[in-house]
């Protein structure tokens, strides 16, 4: 509207800057003077007329921001057929997938509690285990630390029978060696004694009635000494 508007004042000062030259070089005459005012009010009414038909044409118009009734009834029958397959088909499937994974996320969690749990108690049996290898570790340290005392003593006992017996066999082998020399002796000294004697009385003794008597003689010394 304002696009015809501006044309309409444009083609009436289009006429009368054409005009004025023609009044200004003519002689003045009243026709052309007319012949130009008509032609100034017919560009207005005909700038006029288009003005009101705009005018009429803007207040016909439809409200931009409200749609046509037949527009709206194809868009709420469009909505509704798109809200129906939407609820039919697509909300089903939707809740599905939501359904899933949210068993998938209650799945994955359920198994991340039962690894800790499987991972809780072989931490537990580890621990067990190992206390019980310490514990079993210590009692064969503890039993063989008995068995070396059991076999020290041992050892020992075995060496003091040995030496005590070995004591005792040397007490009776020299004891036994010492009866023999003695006997030894006594033979010998009886023997020498008898010589002496048969040297000194220049005579012969009964020998067996000497050897008896120098053999008493010999045996309480012997005693007396001891």
């Amino acid at each position: 509207m304002r696009t015809k508007v501006l044309l309409s004042g444009a083609v009436v000062a289009g006429a009368i800057l054409v005009g004025i030259p023609g009044v200004a070089h003519a002689s003045g005459s009243a026709e052309e003077q007319e012949c130009l005012l008509e032609q100034v009010h017919v560009a207005e009414e005909i700038a006029a007329g288009d003005t009101h038909a705009e005018i009429k044409t803007c207040e016909e118009a439809p409200n931009p921001i409200l749609p046509a009734v037949d527009e709206m009834v194809w868009g709420t029958l469009a909505f509704l057929v798109v809200f129906f397959g939407i609820a039919k088909f697509g909300y089903p499937a939707i809740k599905k997938g939501m359904d899933d994974r949210t068993a998938r996320i209650a799945g994955d969690l359920d198994a991340a509690d039962k690894a800790k749990v499987d991972a809780e108690t072989v931490r537990n049996e580890y621990e067990r285990r190992l206390a019980d290898a310490k514990n079993e570790a210590s009692r064969i340290i503890e039993e063989a630390r008995q068995a070396a005392d059991g076999v020290r003593r041992d050892l020992i006992a075995r060496a003091e029978a040995e030496a005590e017996e070995l004591r005792r066999r040397n007490a009776e082998a020299v004891a036994g060696e010492r009866g023999r020399v003695m006997a030894e002796m006594q033979g010998q000294v009886a023997s020498l004694a008898i010589e002496l004697a048969e040297k000194v009385v220049e005579a012969s003794l009964d020998r067996e009635a000497n050897l008896q008597l120098i053999e008493n003689y010999i045996n309480s010394v012997g005693q007396q000494r001891a």
